[in-house]
């Protein structure tokens, strides 16, 4: 009851007569808390006389036997206010010290510690008499308190004893351990002189068994020195932790430590040296632990070990194949890829080692990472001269395994377009045929069927398997029609199969580049009777493909853009004029080459800012940042590392805040009832990544005491409701503090609704009940800009099911400026480039693009429009389409854009 704020002031002496003198020791610890919250003074301020009784009471707990009422009582009195009574307490206090057990001791420090800075008169030697107990004490937990006292209460006592045992620093426990790395963190930072002194106790605390300790020492070091071995030191006690730490998420947060390192100019030159020793973190199976290594390594690599980093990744590329198949293989494989890739272009040297490995993959059954080599060749073929034979050998070598039409097709262009030789050229037309089959198709597969439709004996028929239909009757299968078909297909060859079931644009694609490599043919050889036998086999399987589509046989018919493009060539062909000719085999690589130019443009660019962005100068007339003054943001390593630390382990940073440090709290607080109402409540909704914590205050506006006052919570969306908050008792116009917790499982808007309920003291009537205004929950907290390239776009834009369409309805009259505002309301990032979004035309689409840290996507494109008829002055008028995988995220996006669209209509 007192505990929900009932003042029982009358059963105080009840207290000391009955239950102060009981022995069990739940009755005792309940008792301490009861002395803790109960009121100990008079109204004018002066000590109760009961006080007296109870003072003699906790005198007695010190000197008890038994070591847990001692050392319990020890931490109740860090609580106590009074210096009255704690003033006939201090010998027993000070006796503690010296008791057998260690936890007596431990909290007989504590206990010092708070009443020395309470009350510094009790106990003036304080510091002394720590400093000695410290020298004499052997208990790890006992030795971090009073060391913990010493670094608060008088810090040159504890560098003196730092001093006279710094050789055995590793022989301490780890809490003692991280007590000292702090002391030598703030002592260093505030007196830079005193670095050489204790660096080398750092160095040996880099060697402790504690991986806290390591990772504390190592980012101390970073912070007292930048010499290369300080780096280096720290920079292998990161790598190691990784390796040794099961736990993602601390893989996670060292490689961003990790990171942060190489950011700095002088420190990367250091880290170079490391990167074999990074890739050793790739034996983790996380891929984000994987992704963010191998971009490390990337952004390290140099002309130094690019030729050992390419040998490493092609042995991670050869694992993956015999590994089992593992939802998150296919995307390390593509990772790897990509990140050999981006060596081979960088370092045109290492091109010629990976390119056999990865033609491998283009057999492979995902298709992604097939795709990616297949861009990859496709660059180096363009770029690397010297490699074209090679490329085009290995290429021909596994074209008839390609198992994926997407691939196929990719692959057709790249023979068809740089096949030089009349040998290669000869090559490919029979990998074509082979890939083709018997033709005339039709023919041969009419054939087929009467041929294999046998006499029925003839048929074995395997036995005959029952399965249950979704009615949940019995329905029969025969072998012998399940068995068949899948046989014929699996004997047909791979370009037939794609054209049976339907895929033409793969015959458009095989049209085009029968045409070119025909017209080059042509050019290539002098006599007429092989130039004509050549052109004629290109139309023929032209012309046996077109009769195909038009007949009933595949799956779907031709398309007539299909039927256009293969008509095309086969005019081409049949006329041979030089201006197509150009057309076919020049204008191509061209284009090829233009968008090649245009990206590797792009990728400068983008490195030129990282740069510009890391060397900071200072300029003389720069204005001087005063400590003091200096928003958050700006303080970077001025601040105390450890504070920082603590205050993200206690969850108190936020992204928004962060960006900003000097925006209000109260931005954040929701009115939740009227002023006239009897009970006025106000929350703070305060977003800690994956938690909501609501601090309600529920003030009592009435002359009554309201008892059982209960905060009552509901919840909408995908939140959860942690906890129920407990009732209270409210005295007349007080008020109170409620936490509740809730849990966010996706990014959805939610709303958070609910009542206030309790009964009024000697009142008869029901229950009374104030309606709360609804939470609603932002859903843009959980929301960060984030990448993707244009083909995983577009395969997401095709494969996610919600879409939600926007109406523009804004008085906005700019299209960039209203694109840059659907921007910053949504958290998105507009992947279209600024190239494309430059100059004015009076319409402009973009695609955005953003990841929630649940890690869902979320896509929009804008196509907007300034209607030139309305005059200069007309608004923007225009859709925004949002694609989501989850109904929540496309529909919460969707109220975000339109409630940030009335902000700036009129």
């Amino acid at each position: 009851m007192i505990l929900n704020g009932e003042k029982l002031p009358g059963l105080l002496m009840t207290i000391i007569r009955f239950v102060l003198p009981l022995q069990d020791h739940t009755i005792k610890k309940l008792l301490l808390v009861f002395w803790e919250i109960v009121p100990k003074t008079t109204p004018d301020g002066r000590l109760l006389h009961e006080m007296i009784l109870v003072c003699d009471a906790y005198r007695k707990d010190l000197q008890h036997p038994n070591e847990f009422i001692r050392g319990s009582t020890l931490r109740f009195l860090c609580k106590l206010k009074e210096a009255e009574l704690l003033e006939p307490l201090m010998p027993a206090i000070r006796a503690c010290l010296e008791h057998r057990h260690s936890y007596v001791r431990r909290n007989a420090v504590l206990a010092i510690y708070t009443i020395y800075r309470n009350f510094e008169h009790l106990i003036p030697d304080a510091p002394e008499l720590i400093h000695d107990f410290l020298v004499n004490e052997k208990d790890a937990s006992c030795k971090r308190n009073a060391f913990m006292m010493l670094i608060h209460a008088d810090q040159d006592r504890a560098l003196d004893y730092l001093s006279t045992c710094i050789d055995q620093v590793q022989t301490f426990g780890d809490i003692l351990q991280l007590v000292i790395v702090e002391l030598i963190y703030k002592v260093c930072h505030a007196n830079p002189s005193e670095r050489a002194r204790f660096i080398r106790c750092i160095y040996n605390l880099l060697q402790s068994s504690s991986p806290a300790v390591k990772y504390e020492a190592a980012g101390t070091l970073v912070t007292l020195s930048s010499a290369p071995t300080a780096i280096k030191a720290a920079a292998q006690c990161y790598i190691d932790l990784i390796i040794k730490e099961s736990d993602n998420n601390v893989k996670l947060i060292v490689l961003d430590r990790l990171i942060e390192l190489k950011e700095h100019p002088a420190h990367e030159r250091v880290l170079q040296d490391l990167v074999m020793d990074i890739l050793r973190v790739l034996s983790t199976p996380d891929l984000e632990v994987r992704k963010k290594t191998l971009q490390l390594a990337l952004d390290l690599v140099s002309s130094r070990n690019v030729e050992e980093l390419v040998i490493v990744l092609k042995k991670e590329v050869i694992k993956t194949n015999n590994v089992s198949e593992h939802e998150d293989t296919d995307k390390y494989r593509q990772l790897l890829v990509r990140t050999l890739h981006s060596c081979s272009v960088r370092f045109p040297d290492m091109a010629a080692n990976v390119i056999p490995v990865l033609m491998e993959f283009l057999s492979d059954n995902n298709e992604a990472a097939a795709a990616d080599v297949l861009e990859f060749v496709r660059e180096a073929i363009q770029r690397f001269d010297n490699l074209r034979m090679l490329i085009v050998e290995k290429m021909l070598e596994v074209f008839h395994a390609i198992k994926s039409v997407k691939i196929y097709r990719g692959a057709l262009w790249i023979l068809g377009e740089y096949c030089s030789t009349k040998e290669d050229i000869q090559s490919v037309m029979t990998e074509i045929r082979r890939s083709l089959g018997e033709i005339p198709i039709v023919e041969s597969e009419i054939k087929k069927e009467a041929g294999e439709l046998k006499p029925e004996e003839e048929i074995t028929v395997g036995p005959v398997q029952k399965l249950v239909t979704e009615m949940g009757t019995y329905a029969t299968q025969s072998a012998l029609s399940s068995s068949r078909p899948t046989k014929k297909e699996e004997d047909r060859p791979p370009l037939r199969g794609f054209l049976l079931d339907g895929d033409f644009f793969v015959a458009a694609s095989l049209a085009t580049t029968l045409t070119k490599i025909a017209l080059r043919y042509v050019a290539l050889v002098q006599e007429k009777k092989k130039q004509n036998s050549f052109v004629a086999e290109a139309m023929l399987l032209m012309a046996t493909i077109l009769h195909l589509g038009k007949s009933s046989l595949p799956k779907k018919p031709i398309t007539d853009d299909d039927v256009d493009r293969i008509s095309l060539c086969l005019k081409v062909l049949s006329e041979c004029s030089p201006l197509m000719n150009d057309i076919f085999n020049k204008e191509c690589r061209q284009s090829l080459s233009h968008m090649l130019s245009a990206k590797l443009e792009e990728e400068k660019l983008s490195q030129k800012k990282e740069s510009e962005k890391r060397n900071v100068t200072v300029q003389p007339d720069d204005p001087i940042s005063f400590m003091q003054l200096t928003a958050k943001n700006e303080m970077n390593c001025k601040e105390d590392q450890f504070q920082l630390s603590l205050l993200a382990a206690m969850g108190n940073t936020q992204r928004k805040e962060a960006a900003d440090p000097l925006a209000s709290k109260l931005n954040k607080v929701t009115q939740l009832t009227g002023f006239s109402d009897p009970v006025y409540a106000e929350a703070y909704v305060h977003v800690n990544q994956y938690d909501i914590v609501l601090d309600v205050l529920v003030v009592n506006q009435t002359s009554d005491t309201l008892q059982n006052c209960t905060l009552e919570l509901a919840t909408l969306g995908d939140l959860k409701l942690v906890e129920k908050p407990s009732p209270l008792t409210l005295a007349p116009h007080d008020f109170a503090n409620i936490k509740a917790n809730v849990k966010v499982a996706s990014t959805e808007n939610g709303i958070i609704f609910g009542n206030i309920v309790y009964d009024v003291s000697g009142a008869a009537s029901d229950r009374n009940c104030v309606v709360l205004s609804d939470i609603h929950i932002d859903i843009m907290d959980y929301i960060q800009p984030a990448t993707c390239t244009d083909a995983e776009f577009r395969q997401m834009w095709a494969e996610f099911e919600w879409e939600n369409k926007v109406t523009v309805n804004t008085n906005m009259i700019d299209l960039n400026d209203y694109l840059q505002h659907i921007l910053k309301s949504t958290n998105m990032k507009c992947l279209t480039p600024e190239k494309a979004l430059s100059g004015y035309c009076g319409f402009m689409a973009a695609n955005l693009y953003a990841r929630s840290i649940f890690g869902e996507d979320a896509l929009a494109n804008v196509s907007i429009e300034k209607p030139i008829h309305q005059g200069p002055d007309a608004a923007v008028t225009g859709h925004i389409r949002i694609r989501a995988k989850s109904q929540g995220m496309a529909l919460s996006l969707g109220d975000k854009i339109n409630l940030s669209q009335k902000k700036t209509s009129i």
